[in-house]
């Protein structure tokens, strides 16, 4: 792998007291291009514009997908990453949905690898920081045909970044706009999904709100998702959460939060839910908490949920599932305690 180093730093000049989400970038990147129907030799070099030709393909057809994940920093200042492996199996289901190659453990693990090591001194310490990793790949072909591109690269950027959200946390119900539908790209990253989504969001968020809960494509009656998270409820001190299908992001933060919970002894239901039974338990006083999962946001407590004319507010409880979750995965995560599900990948 050729490595080339920055000769001008950013690192003296980088104040991580006043990190926003996904601004700062580290000194490097990782790039690796696919011709002639496979990949190259793998590179890494200083961060940097990128130049493209107005004919390049995924300007044209939307032919890129992503992923996100976290590395931290434990009390011996070792790199840890957590479950990058799941990282990139679900990179290469999102290529396979868009017709792009799959990424080879060698360029994808061992490439990350390298990256850190490089820039092991942007990764933030404490419970609240992290250095957020950005693998993705784009369509390179050189044409305005709408076929498939025969070109790709493929990137990793990182970022040291804080919170997500800084405040409280207010949903809208979206009754008329879909992220996914049944048949389509909803269970890949793929990047048109989050373009299509910014619409509503907005307007949801020029009305007051944090974000939009997502409903089913068909009747607009069964929760989804909540614009970048996998969401969660407690309702008589079991956890509920959608189901996967084709039209929810099989979140990884979601995964590991299960785990945990039934680790845990917390009873736990994976199904479907109505929006009309969250209404419910919140009237009869069944509703206990309401949280977003999801890499950037970790695990996040939702105030409110606002259904049409409706408002809920969820007050916090004593014995909160969402703190106690987080406070287990932050600690796994930050090597606290004992990785009993073999999670963490040392770097």
């Amino acid at each position: 792998m050729k490595i080339t180093k920055t000769q001008n730093s950013r690192l003296a000049n980088t104040d991580f007291n006043k990190l926003e989400f996904g601004r700062t970038f580290s000194d490097h990147m990782l790039m690796c291009k696919f011709q002639d129907g496979q990949w190259q030799e793998a590179e890494i070099l200083p961060y940097q514009p990128l130049s493209f030709a107005p004919g390049t393909h995924v300007f044209h057809y939307g032919q890129a997908i992503f992923e996100g994940m976290k590395a931290f920093k434990n009390e011996q200042g070792q790199t840890l990453l957590f479950r990058p492996e799941a990282n990139m199996n679900r990179l290469n289901q999102s290529a396979n949905r868009l017709c792009m190659p799959s990424i080879p453990s060698s360029i994808f693990m061992d490439g990350l690898k390298s990256l850190l090591m490089l820039d092991e001194q942007w990764i933030p310490e404490g419970n609240t920081k992290s250095l957020y990793i950005r693998p993705f790949m784009i369509a390179n072909s050189e044409f305005i045909r709408a076929t498939p591109a025969d070109e790709f690269i493929f990137f990793i950027i990182t970022s040291p970044s804080a919170s997500y959200y800084s405040g409280e946390v207010h949903l809208k119900v979206e009754e008329k706009f879909v992220r996914s539908v049944e048949g389509g790209t909803g269970f890949a990253k793929a990047a048109g999904n989050y373009a299509a989504a910014f619409a509503p969001t907005k307007n949801a968020q020029q009305a007051g709100f944090t974000q939009v809960v997502w409903t089913d494509a068909f009747e607009h009656k069964y929760i989804e998702e909540s614009g970048t998270m996998n969401i969660m409820f407690r309702i008589n001190n079991t956890l509920i959460t959608p189901a996967l299908s084709e039209s929810i992001l099989a979140g990884i933060t979601r995964d590991s939060i299960l785990k945990i919970a039934k680790e845990k002894g917390i009873s736990v239901e994976e199904r479907k839910i109505a929006i009309t039974e969250i209404m419910e338990a919140h009237q009869n006083g069944t509703l206990q908490e309401a949280f977003g999962v999801g890499t950037a946001v970790t695990v996040n407590p939702i105030n409110s949920i606002t259904f049409r004319e409706e408002k809920i507010e969820i007050k916090a409880v004593g014995n909160s599932y969402a703190h106690q979750l987080k406070t287990e995965l932050q600690n796994i995560q930050h090597g606290v305690c004992p990785d009993i599900y073999n999670w963490i990948v040392t770097v």
